[in-house]
């Protein structure tokens, strides 16, 4: 099991990294991706304490630990700027806090992070379909989530995705221990979102393919 959007204490998870990355090996999952909330402000930073410890701290636990940052109500002029500082400064995953329904996120955000080449565009909302086309075109793949609220459009994000050949990942967005859902829960909400079980491992196939991507990155 993959999980490649959680957050620790810094930013808004309950966890420090060791503790969650520990937790997570007990739920039975085998890669987990470090994606705190970032900006043009803090995402330096914030990698430059991550990155050095955690292939140490995931093979502790026997689980591949990524270090990522999930970007974070970046204004849309600004995203493709913020990724590349990301990458250049070691995230083996980047994301985009996509258009969810219950932030007032800006609109365009979607779009900017699908054009800046983002790996995950997370809880992208009412994505367009011109946006998941795009998305399909440039090997963007599109969150399907379990977390509350933002799991509120799942069906529509995971409808336009199967019409336009997006592809898809489904995380947790893990900010508390209990968030780490267990591999049959997280099955269901893949289910309930309208994907079949040949769909559900297609995404789960599509996760293991960023993290050997992250892999080779770091």
């Amino acid at each position: 099991m993959i999980d490649l959007h959680t957050h620790t204490f810094f930013s808004d998870g309950e966890l420090g990294p060791a503790e969650l990355v520990r937790r997570a090996a007990f739920a039975g999952y085998t890669a987990l991706a470090i994606t705190d909330h970032a900006d043009q402000s803090n995402v330096v930073a914030m990698l430059e304490r991550l990155c050095p410890v955690a292939k140490e701290l995931g093979e502790a636990n026997g689980l591949t630990l990524l270090v990522g940052a999930e970007l974070t109500h970046v204004p849309p002029r600004m995203i493709a700027a913020v990724v590349k500082l990301a990458r250049e400064h070691g995230a083996q995953i980047v994301s985009v806090h996509g258009e969810t329904i219950v932030e007032p996120v800006v609109v365009g955000t979607n779009r900017a992070a699908i054009e800046a080449g983002v790996d995950i565009l997370t809880h992208p909302g009412l994505i367009t379909p011109e946006e998941v086309q795009l998305a399909a075109e440039k090997g963007v793949f599109l969150e399907v989530t379990t977390r509350k609220g933002h799991s509120l459009t799942n069906g529509h994000v995971v409808k336009l995705a199967l019409q336009y050949g997006a592809r898809l990942v489904i995380n947790n967005d893990a900010h508390a221990p209990s968030d780490l859902l267990s591999f049959e829960m997280v099955c269901k909400v893949a289910l309930g979102a309208g994907m079949t079980l040949a769909q559900f491992d297609e995404a789960q196939a599509n996760s293991l393919e960023l993290v050997k991507r992250g892999e080779d990155a770091a």
